[in-house]
């Protein structure tokens, strides 16, 4: 972004790549994998690069309103700076806060999820989906809570899956009575509690119930919960 701001250029969006996307070895390939997706459609867009930090939503959901209002400013200072106007996420998490919460603080920006960016692309014509990957093969789909629940998306995904796979099989629990993958509200990042099953164990096995050959996700906190199972 700041070599845009440089040359006096304006890109068409920003792209938030989010602390999962930058650090998480498996988060990091869906970056790329956005970021090729943005390039093949030329869609003209920056990064912030090192200006970027956590949204703050960890500590905000832990109960840190203080830390969670300094990282917020320190963002949204940046992003003000750079007149954004249009932001797309990588991250459920990114997403909800920065659409959600910043508005309050002084960020006022469209922001955008990239299933909904990418279902944008294919509706336009500027990408088309090949199918050979996952033609005939079955895939589920779990709702990440901060993308479905508290935003009301769910088409986007469903319709990207749609294009590539020929058979979306949807578990008991989906859409607005989706089940949490055991990571919101901060709980990613804490030991576990008593109780008689952990909460993503539980709602993996929910999914393959139905013996998909793989299961699908639009968050990076929920393929985490659940990858510990192979087929995710």
């Amino acid at each position: 972004m700041a070599d845009y701001a440089t040359s006096g250029e304006t890109p068409e969006i920003l792209f938030w790549v989010g602390c999962a996307g930058s650090f998480d070895d498996r988060a990091k390939k869906i970056t790329r994998a956005i970021v090729k997706i943005l390039n093949h459609a030329e869609v003209k867009f920056a990064v912030l690069g090192a200006e970027e930090s956590c949204t703050g939503d960890p500590a905000n959901r832990a109960g840190n309103e203080f830390l969670f209002q300094m990282q917020a400013m320190n963002n949204i200072t940046i992003l003000n700076n750079y007149n954004i106007k249009k932001i797309v996420t990588g991250c459920p998490h990114c997403y909800n806060t920065l659409k959600n919460e910043y508005p309050s603080l002084g960020g006022n920006y469209e922001v955008v999820h990239h299933t909904q960016f990418i279902q944008q692309l294919i509706d336009s014509g500027k990408i088309k989906v090949k199918k050979e990957n996952f033609l005939g093969k079955k895939i589920t789909y779990h709702d990440a809570c901060y993308l479905g629940r508290a935003n009301g998306i769910y088409e986007e995904p469903r319709n990207i899956l749609h294009n590539i796979s020929t058979k979306l099989a949807e578990m008991e629990r989906s859409r607005e009575n989706g089940f949490c993958c055991g990571a919101g509200g901060s709980q990613m990042f804490k030991e576990k509690e008593k109780g008689d099953k952990d909460v993503n164990i539980a709602r993996t096995e929910e999914a393959l119930i139905h013996k998909p050959d793989a299961i699908a996700t639009a968050c990076p906190f929920c393929i985490t919960m659940m990858t510990y199972f192979p087929l995710v």
